[in-house]
């Protein structure tokens, strides 16, 4: 009963949806599609709810076993409730609640939130350039091809360095974004899109169908 329930619920909402891009809204069942989908938002708020109380379990063991970096986890348990508590409570209660500019959720989100993410991306950057480092040496004819490009779009996408190239004949920025950026790698990425959306798509059967079950825990 625990394992049929769950493959036909799967099986009816996942047909349901299915079906619907054939018919208009204003069907039965269209008119069903939009109540599921209204379902899956009211679903996926439980289910980020969950999310929380499962990290915040974790950490907590973590800092009341005294575990190897539990310093960290008790940082991330005040980071969650420092940002969750003022954005859930009405701003008509006091201006510091809600999401509001002003608010203790604005404050922490544009003077803590997004200065660490700015330098975590800062950061990130050394990393990519040690990465591109290692990925474009010129070991083959397919890796020079590789380098030339690479440098030639890096030095297209910043004000100086398409400077630079104007310096020479041709036109070569125009000749990029027409030849390399929408030819060559808008042709690669419909490529990629393609493969994912039919992974998306053989995936999908796959859970109507029944044939995969890890989203209850099984193979």
């Amino acid at each position: 009963m625990r394992t049929q329930v769950p493959v036909v619920v799967a099986f009816l909402t996942g047909f349901a949806l299915l079906v619907s891009f054939f018919f208009n809204e204003n069907t039965w069942i269209g008119q069903i599609s939009s109540e599921i989908k209204i379902w899956v938002t009211i679903v996926g708020g439980f289910t980020l709810l969950l999310g929380v109380v499962s990290i915040t379990r974790v950490n907590w063991a973590a800092v009341k076993g005294r575990k190897e970096g539990w310093g960290y986890k008790v940082v991330t348990l005040i980071s969650i409730f420092a940002m969750a508590i003022p954005a859930v409570f009405p701003s008509t209660w006091s201006p510091l609640f809600g999401r509001a500019e002003g608010s203790i959720y604005d404050w922490l989100f544009v003077y803590l939130d997004s200065p660490m993410m700015a330098t975590m991306f800062a950061t990130l950057a050394f990393y990519i350039a040690s990465a591109a480092y290692r990925a474009f040496r010129a070991r083959t004819p397919e890796s020079t091809i590789l380098l030339l490009t690479a440098t030639a779009v890096m030095l297209w996408r910043v004000p100086m360095g398409e400077a630079f190239l104007n310096l020479f004949p041709g036109n070569i920025p125009e000749f990029l974004n027409t030849y390399i950026m929408n030819g060559a790698n808008m042709a690669v990425q419909r490529g990629i899109i393609i493969g994912a959306a039919l992974g998306a798509a053989s995936m999908s059967l796959r859970i109507i169908l029944g044939i995969e079950r890890t989203y209850m825990g099984k193979g």
